[in-house]
């Protein structure tokens, strides 16, 4: 538990650990869609993150 808050007056809370309850299928046409389409996302939106990665 992170207790750097509590330097702050902030009550550290305990909470529990949530595990997925889908499975998401990456096979096929519409897995290569959904991969195709966050990678598009990722890229757009760290555009300048990877400009520097790709210039060092």
């Amino acid at each position: 538990m992170n207790t750097k808050i509590e330097i702050y007056g902030v009550k550290a809370v305990k909470r529990p650990k949530i595990a997925a309850s889908k499975k998401l299928d990456l096979s096929g046409d519409a897995g290569q869609q959904i991969v195709k389409s966050e990678t598009k996302l990722v890229l757009r939106t760290h555009k300048r993150t990877f400009e520097k990665l790709a210039d060092m």
